[in-house]
């Protein structure tokens, strides 16, 4: 599922061109007795939630491109293009044809969701005392060998192997089940910003010198999708730990980065983006049946802002995934 979430995230959008093209009174079907005209159905589809969420979306992300579409390159389009299409493997086409999406129409809207990233960061400023804070937490790139089992009688078994001399390299590639490192004995290189190696396992791999051995460390992840637990254990070897001393001056682009990604990916911070926005856009919904839907954005009425439904949780998607090499996007239009 999680390889999906581009399409996932962007689905309800399709129906915008539909309503964008239900504007006139010509008939949309016909039969005995009556017709059904492309207004008949703008009129109706507009009613649902659905339709205000989507519109709500395609006028917040027009400002984006409008605003900062000239910020985005077409080597990033390319680049998060190639990491999505990679992320999905096998499964790639497939999405795309179940989803009515095309290859460009998905480079376009990546376009469009970059673009929104840069409206984010362009109103971030980054403070001495947000630099402090990301310092704090912060432990530099660690070079290590990771093995993988699917249960605790396996992780003990190998941990056992190894205390009593076994190559960690050769067990790892024998015996890790994690397919992606084993067939170079498990090596990998991560620092705390790192989403690939999961967080109890890094604190476990920072406690290390180089050349010990971690014990088993057991981790459990829940798909939020399908609820569905997923348990693994991990066995660390640390190859070379660094430590970050006591200035934070030669990581400050590092701490920066985090700083950024952090306040981008949070949607009160983005809220209040899209505000300002929205107000600098002059944005002006004509169609009255229509007027609340940026009222959340736009008014101080309470009773306004409940109708509408705010697109910020959408967009936080697209931007904390981006905060990891960004191998997800958001809700865009095509």
């Amino acid at each position: 599922m999680k390889k999906n979430k581009i399409l996932l995230a962007t689905v309800t959008l399709l129906g915008v061109f539909t309503l964008a093209a239900c504007s006139s009174s010509k008939d949309l079907v016909s039969m005995k007795g009556g017709s059904i005209t492309q207004e008949d159905y703008y009129n109706e589809i507009k009613k649902s939630t659905t339709s205000e969420q989507t519109l709500q979306n395609l006028v917040i992300y027009k400002v984006a491109e409008n605003g900062y579409g000239d910020k985005v390159t077409d080597k990033e389009v390319t680049a998060q293009y190639n990491a999505t299409k990679k992320s999905m493997g096998s499964s790639f086409d497939a999405a795309l044809k179940q989803y009515g999406y095309t290859k460009s129409s998905l480079k376009k809207q990546i376009r469009q969701t970059l673009a929104f990233q840069a409206m984010v960061k362009a109103h971030i400023k980054v403070s001495d005392a947000d630099l402090k804070s990301a310092w704090a937490s912060y432990h530099p790139e660690v070079s290590a060998q990771i093995i993988t089992a699917s249960s605790k009688e396996d992780a003990d078994a190998i941990l056992k192997d190894i205390k009593a001399g076994g190559d960690f390299t050769k067990i790892a590639k024998e015996k890790s089940t994690d397919t992606s490192t084993k067939a170079d004995g498990g090596k990998v290189t991560f620092d705390s910003t790192s989403t690939s190696v999961p967080a109890d396992v890094q604190t476990a791999a920072y406690k290390l010198k180089d050349g010990e051995v971690s014990d088993v460390v057991t981790v459990s992840t829940t798909d939020s999708s399908t609820y569905t637990t997923t348990t693994s254990y991990y066995i660390v070897k640390m190859t070379k730990n660094k430590d970050k001393g006591n200035s934070m001056t030669p990581y400050k682009k590092t701490l920066k980065k985090i700083v950024t990604d952090t306040k981008a990916s949070d949607s009160t911070f983005q809220q209040e983006v899209i505000t300002k926005e929205l107000k600098k856009a002059d944005v002006e919904i004509k169609d009255d049946d229509l007027k609340s839907v940026l009222s959340s954005f736009l008014s101080t009425s309470s009773s306004s802002s409940s109708k509408a439904k705010s697109s910020t949780s959408s967009s936080s998607t697209t931007t904390s995934s981006s905060a990891d090499s960004s191998s997800e996007t958001s809700s865009t239009s095509k």
